[in-house]
């Protein structure tokens, strides 16, 4: 691993686990030996199993979250652990460990985030659950369509980040949700991004998945509405706006219509529900532009922030 400083860069491994027995010692094995000088971290969402204890007998630093939910535990991971770069994948043993010495490579070329890339390699082979595969297709599809982007894998839970990019990164969502939140976030802000194919790998036999296909899908789906309406303002309510004044200035010229014929308006009701449309459209992208202008204005001090925090860490260390 190349580094021109004599001090070598400090990694964290992240481990977010839930009922994980089946598989974290392996994987803690695993990453040990493809990063022999990072610290691994255990975060032990009130599993009732024996995760914690299996973690802390193959070396890991075992810590508790009590909130549920993974958005949380990557809240406090990142809260609590300073480190030039972490790694982020799943206790179950999904991820191979032997793609994190290029994935730290990678952050210390300068990205602020690398994506492990599952749905260019053996995802969609592995995975036996098709509405996954169905839901990870519509959420690319969405997000890259709206913000103009080419990422591959947007749920991907194996991931790379930089210290200022850990920092900074406002930790919203919950639950499985975050890594959605994270792409959109990125792509918002113009980050720098690097996606690795990685070959991924079903859970072993005996490891159960916590994942709700259809609960946790809306949630995804949910966040990602969300994100667009505080991101993307302009379009969403721009679109709204649109939509209703176009609706209402056709009832105007229906009722336009049948009075030059008979010289009477014979349906107030729609004439006056048609005004109504075209005002409320009006509102929508009146209050789009303004939102617009917050955004891109957050989207600033984003930028600032981050410089003067890259600024701080470089002369603190």
């Amino acid at each position: 691993m190349s580094e021109n400083n004599s001090v070598l860069p400090t990694i964290a491994i992240l481990l977010p686990c839930y009922n994980e027995e089946v598989t974290i010692g392996k994987v803690i094995r695993d990453f040990r030996s493809a990063l022999p000088d990072a610290t691994v971290y255990v975060y032990d969402n009130n599993s009732t199993d024996h995760t914690a204890e299996i973690a802390v007998r193959e070396g890991a630093i075992v810590r508790k979250e009590p909130r549920q939910g993974k958005g949380n535990v990557i809240r406090a991971m990142f809260e609590d652990i300073d480190a030039d770069v972490y790694i982020m994948a799943d206790g179950d043993d999904t991820y191979p460990a032997d793609a994190a010495p290029a994935m730290v490579e990678k952050i210390l070329e300068g990205y602020d985030m690398v994506i492990g890339d599952r749905l260019s390699s053996t995802y969609f082979q592995e995975n036996k659950r098709p509405f996954h595969n169905f839901g990870n297709r519509l959420v690319r599809g969405s997000i890259n369509t709206l913000f103009g982007a080419h990422v591959t894998d947007i749920m991907t839970g194996y991931r790379a980040f930089s210290f200022t990019f850990a920092k900074t990164y406002p930790v919203l969502s919950r639950g499985f949700e975050v890594e959605t939140e994270m792409t959109i976030h990125s792509l918002n802000n113009n980050l720098r991004l690097y996606e690795m194919p990685i070959q991924y790998r079903d859970r072993p036999e005996g490891s159960v998945s916590k994942l709700d296909t259809v609960g946790d899908g809306i949630k995804v789906m949910s966040t990602i509405f969300r994100m667009i309406r505080e991101y993307k303002p302009l379009p969403f309510f721009g679109g709204f706006g649109l939509l209703l004044g176009v609706i209402g200035l056709i009832l105007t010229i229906s009722v336009g219509i049948d009075f030059m014929h008979t010289g009477i308006v014979a349906r107030f009701p729609t004439l006056i529900g048609a005004v109504m449309l075209i005002i409320a459209g009006l509102l929508l992208i009146v209050a789009g532009i303004i939102l617009d202008v917050i955004a891109k204005n957050d989207r600033k001090t984003f930028v600032i922030d981050t410089n003067r925090f890259a600024f701080l860490k470089r002369h603190s260390s």
